[in-house]
């Protein structure tokens, strides 16, 4: 019982961070009409994520069709 009330004082008396809420000022960015697409909206973060994934993107059909047509040549006999 002494257990569970040392336990139980330790989580009610620990300090909780306090989240600002800012939905407000991301309906106001995302919703501005400033000819940006909205992936693109959120600024360099966003754009560096879309860019880095359309690169992948790219790179990975790139090495797919690569590989297919290495795969569809016929082996040469040794």
């Amino acid at each position: 019982q002494a257990l569970r009330q040392i336990s139980q004082r330790t989580i009610s008396t620990a300090s909780r961070r306090q989240y600002v809420n800012r939905v407000s000022e991301n309906q106001k960015l995302f919703q501005e009409d400033n000819g940006l697409p909205v992936h693109l909206k959120g600024g360099a973060k966003d754009s560096m994520l879309y860019t880095t994934t359309a690169g992948l993107s790219v790179f990975g059909t790139l090495y797919v069709l690569y590989y297919l047509l290495v795969s569809s040549m016929p082996k040469k006999p040794n």
